[in-house]
């Protein structure tokens, strides 16, 4: 008969500085991700450019859906108002840019509108296209 008294000091250890590592890669991932995802997008199909430039100025995002719906920021404008609209980012903003967005089967004749519309107001306007 084996009447030894167990040792005590013996005693179950967790180690959790693994799952410190795996929930700050968790968090890190999530914040990430949310940072890309944009809810207010308006889908079109853009034309496609082998050049491209990004910029930081001040920016307006007009956009023309396929149905010719005008949107400017977000927000639905009749394209009678545009105008007036445009007038009113001028004045808050020295440095202007129009980022024109507009699905490609829109006939040329609407773009050029509102290029004209950025000319009076002397607005630069750049047409965003999707790179290949």
């Amino acid at each position: 008969m084996n009447l030894r008294k167990r040792q005590r000091g013996v005693s179950a250890e967790v180690h959790t500085s693994a799952m410190n590592d795996i929930m700050f890669f968790l968090l890190l991932f999530f914040l990430i991700a949310s940072t890309l995802t944009n809810p207010n997008v308006i889908k079109l199909l853009l034309p496609k450019s082998k050049s491209g430039k990004s910029i930081s100025k001040k920016t307006i995002n007009v956009t023309i859906s396929k149905d010719l719906k005008y949107t400017v920021d977000n927000k639905d404008v009749a394209l009678a108002d545009l105008p007036t609209v445009l007038s009113g980012y001028k004045k808050m903003a020295t440095e202007l840019t129009i980022v024109l967005y507009v699905d490609k089967t829109v006939a040329i004749q609407d773009v050029v509108e509102i290029m004209d519309i950025s000319q009076k107001l002397n607005i630069k306007l750049v047409l965003a296209t999707v790179p290949k």
